[in-house]
């Protein structure tokens, strides 16, 4: 397997990292609320063989660093644009946009704000507490997580939010797909930082985030909502049922549950390719990389 094209582009306020693989047509792939790139890797390696895949470090957390204060309430809106941002330095073509969990809000706001760049666009289990009718029991437990991590501590804080939320069951990679010793510490070293940002700047602002309803149904037609086959009874796949409801569109699943990217990098590469060859077809220039 060749090993990914490595660049940074500039951003306001930021520098972004960001990985390719393949020749194809783009698919970006917006990381999820650990906002690293790397695990992507297995999935992307596989999705490779039809696609440019675009994989990237979220501004702010690992090899994106941030120069100006982070604005939480616009975190969104922000990193929407540092999306367009990426896909206008590889291509000019409509590109497929994959935004799993924080990344899955992300691609919401991207698709109300451009809908014009994208052609399809999947956000896999967005935890968007914002639309649900319990809404206020939801954004207070984040509003109580942000306090439990300020004064307790993030191990305390991950604790909270793993029996609150349900995740459970293997988020490791399959064996074959596992990073060497040295890069696993070093991706393990970047995500322990990156739990201190999402914690400070992402816990309370992303599950509030209020999506332009309008604007999504309008664009419905390019818009896939995304689950996983064994989350169903998890609250990760609550909003985008509830989503699906006031949008008046479906829902697909795909392999494993809200971490099927990590688990189950082929047959989720498989099935994800699978939905994108089955849209219409897009325009454009090809990418020039």
């Amino acid at each position: 397997m060749r090993p990914p094209r490595r660049g940074t582009i500039d951003v306001p306020g930021a520098t972004l990292y960001f990985e390719l693989r393949g020749d194809g047509p783009p698919l970006l792939c917006i990381p999820t609320g650990n906002g690293d790139a790397t695990p992507f890797g297995p999935l992307a390696d596989s999705l490779a063989a039809h696609h440019t895949v675009i994989t990237y470090d979220r501004r702010g957390f690992s090899r994106s660093p941030v120069f100006d204060a982070v604005a939480d309430d616009r975190r969104v809106l922000v990193d929407a644009q540092d999306a367009v941002a990426l896909l206008d330095h590889v291509s000019d073509e409509p590109a497929d946009v994959f935004g799993t969990c924080s990344g899955g809000i992300v691609a919401l706001a991207l698709l109300q704000t451009r809908p014009n760049r994208l052609r399809t666009l999947v956000a896999h289990e967005p935890p968007l507490a914002s639309v649900l009718p319990d809404a206020p029991r939801w954004l207070s437990f984040y509003e109580s997580l942000y306090v439990t991590y300020r004064e307790s501590g993030v191990a305390a804080a991950k604790a909270v939010f793993r029996d609150h939320v349900g995740l459970e069951g293997e988020t490791r990679p399959p064996e074959d797909a596992r990073l060497p010793p040295q890069q696993l510490e070093e991706l393990l070293t970047r995500l322990r930082r990156n739990e201190v940002f999402w914690f400070e700047h992402e816990t309370r602002s992303f599950p509030a985030f209020q999506p332009d309803l309008g604007a999504l149904r309008r664009h419905r037609d390019k818009l896939v909502l995304a689950g996983g086959t064994t989350s169903r009874e998890q609250y990760a796949y609550r909003p985008n049922k509830e989503l699906a409801r006031l949008l008046e569109v479906g829902m697909v699943d795909l392999p494993g549950g809200h971490l099927g990217h990590v688990t189950h990098p082929y047959e989720f590469a498989e099935a994800l390719h699978e939905l994108l060859r089955s849209r219409p077809p897009a325009t454009g220039t090809p990418p020039t990389w």
